[in-house]
């Protein structure tokens, strides 16, 4: 069973208030590890910079470019003796045995995109599969008689990223849900009315996430949609259709909640986006890290599963989401 965000809040409120002792030699130490350097992680950042100040803690976030600098990242943190770490996993199946090394040293959970095989003592993110359903949902509401489609994402070695692929896709197919299925990323995927053309990676390099939109565009002229699924591939493939003055000819459906994408719902250029809640993910963790280094492991759900429910922004709703986000962020 899944505990959800306000229960998780309740649940850790009436334990930090009787545990949020520092240590006697100084503040407690905590870390976060994202999977790269974009607008969305500095929304987490600011949530667990908000945490530290709460509780009287030390927080820093390190947003490492891949697999081998994220490993060296945790090797630092292991060096430094912080007392807890709670890391985006970008490569869960390469990584376990620097994940196995940090939970031998220190205290280890997982925020947005799980290493569900490691020690790892909790996760704390959304169900990623079901959140690529809803993403599904926004691209049949824009393409209702069905269509190609092209999705853009910055990595699939991340367990996130395949789950979020395949729910977009086992939603347009109206296939029964399951989250183990995985639809190969070099095939076209035919459904009875949408097709997807192709699924670009690009390692979470802007220039190549650009580079990518230009070439299927080039070669896929008559694409229906263009669906981003990490948060710069929104903004990204909105800037190249606005410099070919193709605006309005291709649907785009997002991912995530970059101000440019919030800004092309407004503007009625992009359809919706589904975001998650980097600001918890950080927030969060560090409360749970702090809840467990200060002794108390009832935080941790029986199914090691913080639930933190993905939403759908469409017109109708994108400025209320906006304002509660900027109050978040001290905008």
């Amino acid at each position: 069973m899944k505990i959800r965000f306000g229960a998780l809040l309740l649940g850790l409120g009436i334990c930090l208030s009787g545990c949020g002792d520092k240590e006697e030699d100084g503040k407690k130490s905590y870390a976060l590890v994202t999977t790269g350097a974009v607008g969305f992680w500095e929304i987490c950042k600011k949530g667990g910079e908000d945490a530290g100040a709460e509780l009287g803690v030390q927080v820093e976030t390190l947003m490492p470019d891949g697999s081998t600098e994220q490993r060296k990242a945790l090797e630092d943190l292991i060096s430094k003796g912080v007392d807890g770490i709670s890391v985006a996993a970008i490569d869960p199946e390469n990584q376990a045995d620097i994940f196995g090394e940090v939970a031998d040293n220190t205290l280890l959970i997982t925020m947005d995109t799980d290493a569900p095989k490691s020690k790892r003592q909790v996760y704390i993110g959304m169900d990623n599969y079901n959140a690529g359903w809803m993403c599904g949902e926004l691209v049949k509401e824009a393409l209702p008689e069905g269509g190609e489609v092209i999705l853009f994402i910055g990595r699939l070695e991340q367990e996130n990223a395949k789950r979020r692929r395949q729910g977009v896709i086992d939603c347009w197919r109206e296939r029964k849900k399951d989250s183990s299925r995985y639809d190969l990323p070099g095939e076209v995927v035919k459904g009875e009315k949408y097709t997807v053309l192709a699924t670009r990676t690009d390692e979470i390099n802007m220039a190549k996430a650009k580079e990518n939109v230009e070439d299927e565009l080039t070669k896929n002229p008559d694409v229906d949609a263009m669906v981003g699924l990490f948060a710069y591939n929104p903004p990204i493939i909105l800037d190249v259709l606005r410099e070919r003055g193709d605006l309005g000819k291709v649907k785009i459906i997002g991912f995530d909640e970059d101000e440019e994408t919030l800004q092309g719902i407004v503007d009625g250029q992009i359809a919706g986006t589904v975001v998650q809640d980097p600001y918890a993910y950080g927030n969060q963790s560090i409360k749970v890290l702090h809840a467990l280094a200060t002794g108390d492991d009832s935080v941790i759900p029986e199914n090691k599963l913080f639930d933190i429910p993905a939403r759908m922004i469409r017109k109708d709703n994108v400025e209320a989401f906006w304002k509660d986000l900027n109050e978040k962020l001290g905008k």
